[in-house]
């Protein structure tokens, strides 16, 4: 999904938020933002030297401001974004999942109404559980 996020405006800036999943901070992401960005700096090699040998060093790299295309890590209790995938969850299981929809506009107007009656009628405060240090963008 990011590389067609990409593919979209390739020359734009970029910042991706992710959570903290091994495979986000992969040695493959930092071959794809080193090739999508022009970075010619050697990359080393994964567990033995330079950017790839290990976790850590690959994060800083793929944090680094200076990049066109760069990631913001979440923090393991990053109850915020828990609070948005529950939304969307919702959304996705009362909704979208046996829906069916003759156009892009009807599935639009549909989620729009659907908003609209969960905020009337259902919605509650998600409890905020989770008191942690603010993500440093």
């Amino acid at each position: 999904h990011i590389q067609a996020t990409i593919a979209t405006d390739p020359k734009a800036k970029w910042v991706f938020i992710a959570d903290q999943l091994n495979t986000h901070k992969s040695a493959s992401w930092v071959k794809c933002v080193t090739e999508l960005c022009g970075i010619e700096t050697p990359l080393g090699e994964k567990g033995q030297s330079g950017i790839l040998e290990n976790m850590t060093s690959r994060v800083d790299f793929l944090r680094c401001a200076e990049h066109r295309i760069r990631f913001v890590y979440t923090l393991k209790h990053c109850s915020w974004l828990n609070q948005v995938e529950i939304g969307f969850g919702i959304l996705s299981r009362r909704l979208l999942k046996r829906g069916s929809f003759p156009s892009i506009e009807v599935m639009n107007q549909r989620i729009q109404a659907f908003i609209a009656f969960f905020n009337d009628t259902l919605a509650k405060p998600f409890r905020w559980t989770y008191i942690g240090k603010p993500l440093l963008v």
